[in-house]
Parts: C-alpha cells; structure tokens; sequence
C-alpha cells in the first residue's frame, strides 16, 4: 500500500449529484418521527413506496423508534436486517425439543419448555386434525406455566413424570400427549433427526405462527420475523442430516441429540448473504451496508451523529502514532493501517448511501440524548452540501397535514410519478 493509497482512507467525499435536505430534531424519538413523516409526505405525493428507502448506519438504536412512529403514520415497515435466527421462538423450540429427547432424566422446567415454546403433535397436519383438539394446541403460556408450579422439582425419568401427569388435577391430557412423544423418541440418526425436527418445524408454522399473528401489532413485525425463522429453520433441517452425517463419519460428533443441538446453533449462526421480504408494500429500512449499488429515487439517511455514523473505534494506538502510520512515511511505511482508524468503512457506506439516491437525499439526525447530552452532527455532513430544513418548517411535517418542506418539494420537481398500482 503505498502513502497516497493509505491516505485515500480519509479524503473528503465528492458533493452529490442530487439536493440535499437535513432535518434536525431534538431527540431520537422525534428524528424517527420525522422520517416516517416524510416517508408519508412523499406516498401522500404519489411517490411509489418502492420509489423510498429509508438507511441507518446500526438499527439497533433506531428499529423501536422507527417502528412506533411508523405505525403513528398508518405505515408498514420492513427491517432488513440479518436474521439473528438463534434469538427467535422457532429456533428455541427445535433446541428444547433436543434437550428433552436428550436425557432419560429431566427436570420439570426442560420437560415443559418445548411446550412453553408452541410444540404441537406432529400428528396435527391440515388434512387430520378432527380428532387432535386442533382449537387447544398450541397450550396457551399460562396453562404451562401452571403445570410447572404444580410439579415437583428435581430429574425424574419420562415414566414417572407420566405418573405424576395423571395423578395431578392441575394437569390435563395435552401434557400426557406430549410425554409420550418424547418417549417414542428414536436413536438419534441423520433419518429420524430430520424427520423429527421437520415435523416440529412445520407443526410451529401451521398452528403456531397464527397464535402470534392474533396478537401481534398491525404492521405484523413479529409475525413476519416468526415467518422468515421457520423458512430459516426449514432450510436448517434440510441440512442438518447431511452435516450430521458427515460429523458422525470424521468421529468429531457423537450420536446424541445434544450434538445435534450443537450443530443447529453453528448452522443457525452462518449469515446468509441475501434477506428476503413478502410485503411489497412495505417501506424498506436498511442498514448502511445493504446499499451499495442500490439505486433509489429518495434516500432518508437516519442517525448522522458523531458517534454513531461514524462509529467511534476504540484502539489502543494513540491518535499521534495511528497518523504517523496513515501517512507511511519513515520506518513506520512498513506497518499496515486499520480502516478503523479513519472511519473508512463508515464513510465508504455513507458514499453508497448518497450515490444510491437518484431524485433527492434526505439525512436526519438528533440534537440530543434522552439525558439531555448534547448530540454533535457527524463530520460526514461537513462534505455535503446541505439544504435545512426549518423547526417550522419540520412541525408541519410531522403534522396532520404532512406538508413537505420546500427542500424536499423542490425534489419532486421536474420528475413524473410513477403509479404503484
């Protein structure tokens, strides 16, 4: 890497090609207020909801913000965001269920836990369900929870627990169904893990994914990301036998449903490169690094804080030395930079960001945290040419009129909007 090349880490960014327009508001929760608002403004223009995206540097401040303001403006959102599968009610169901097939001895709160988690008798399908109680599976969390309360505590093989089933009265007959599941239990095989746990995952998305719809929030966001973790987990056990198989031959895994568990979680981790949504409607949030190459009408850039876009990083080379580096020049042209170090990554998905907007870009940030703390604009900005938009001017947005301001009106100009029938 020679001097010139380490130093382009940190150049400035070129000015955009289209006009820019910040919004500034007081706190987070305003700033999110302010781009559903303009994400509504412009659908209220004839701006085709595909026509808009909105880009933030990490969702994981800005997701419940977004959302609530997004319902506040009748909106449906979509968070692209990797799929943290593992954390999920599907996922957490096929690891219960190996758990309680693993030992012949378990306590109450493993024994109940798949049931905790919506588990439903693999029996139940679409085409034979009169005789399974359909209306009662999956139990309801109370009825379980009760169940565990009159249970006694300590490991218990599944033959006494059956009789403890049937001698208490808190206890119904669905508890009794699914012990004797778990003691049908097969060898743990690559066949019979397959068969299982697809059976476990197709009961979850036919009687279970409705119990979370009937409860979920208009915009249906746990009902869809229950919806994308059955697809993972279908996928998950399409490979797991074939995986399992594998480790079984090289010797470096057990037969046991414990191994079994092991190898969902390390398939469960591997990020898949693409994430995939059903609702076309929906107004698409992505993070920063999703951009790159996209090309949009109207970019909303959200969170352009020092501090967050970019992100401080942390390093124990002093800033003194980490320039000397930048710079190669002397002895020190042979150690290598960190891209860290200039906030490279940041600026380079900031630069796909305002490249990706083809009519206009809008950037938002906030002026304060929630204890009062004040909130710098990211030095990002200073490479921009920005039109402000007006606290007035921004209070009739966030309005029942939803007026856009004249930054943002004078994107509209000169372009035809296209029908989103």
């Amino acid at each position: 890497m020679t001097s010139p090349d380490r130093l382009t880490l940190s150049e400035p960014l070129d000015d955009t090609d289209v006009p820019v327009a910040e919004v500034v508001a007081t706190t987070r929760r305003a700033e999110a207020r302010s781009v559903m608002a303009t994400v509504a403004a412009l659908l209220d223009h004839d701006v085709p909801v595909r026509d808009v995206v909105v880009v933030v540097r990490d969702l994981d401040e800005y997701e419940a913000p977004l959302h609530r303001a997004a319902i506040q403006y009748g909106l449906a959102p979509v968070f692209w965001t990797q799929l943290r599968v593992t954390r999920t009610r599907p996922y957490a169901l096929v690891e219960s269920v190996c758990e309680a097939l693993e030992f012949e001895a378990i306590d109450r709160e493993t024994l109940c836990r798949p049931l905790e988690h919506r588990w439903c008798p693999p029996s139940m399908t679409s085409a034979n369900t009169a005789n399974t109680g359909t209306a009662a599976w999956p139990l309801d969390p109370n009825t379980v929870q009760t169940a565990i309360r009159a249970l006694p505590r300590g490991p218990r093989p599944l033959a006494e627990w059956r009789e403890e089933f049937q001698r208490t009265t808190a206890i119904d007959d669905r508890f009794v169904t699914f012990l004797e599941w778990l003691m049908e239990r097969p060898a743990p095989t690559p066949e019979s893990v397959s068969n299982v746990l697809a059976d476990v995952v197709e009961t979850y998305e036919e009687f279970a994914i409705p119990v979370t719809k009937a409860i979920d929030s208009p915009a249906l966001i746990e009902t869809e990301r229950d919806a994308r973790a059955v697809v993972r987990m279908k996928t998950l056990v399409e490979q797991l036998p074939h995986k399992y198989a594998d480790r079984l031959d090289e010797g470096t895994m057990d037969r046991s449903w414990n191994d079994v568990a092991e190898l969902c979680q390390l398939i469960a981790t591997q990020r898949p490169g693409r994430r995939e949504h059903s609702n076309a409607r929906a107004v698409d949030v992505l993070e920063a690094n999703d951009i790159w190459l996209l090309d949009v009408p109207y970019v909303i850039a959200v969170g352009l804080i020092d501090g967050e876009w970019p992100q401080r990083t942390e390093s124990v080379v002093p800033p003194e030395l980490q320039e000397t580096i930048l710079a190669g020049d002397g002895p020190t042209g042979i150690l290598a930079p960190r891209t860290a170090w200039t906030d490279g990554r940041d600026r380079d998905q900031f630069d796909d960001t305002v490249r990706a907007a083809g009519n206009g870009l809008i950037v938002t940030r906030h002026t304060e945290r929630s204890d009062g703390e004040e909130r710098r604009p990211s030095q990002l900005l200073d490479d921009i040419e920005v039109d402000p938009v007006l606290d007035e001017e921004r209070r009739r947005l966030v309005g029942p009129d939803r007026e856009l301001p004249d930054a943002m009106d004078t994107m509209l100009d000169g372009t035809e909007a296209i029908d989103d029938g």
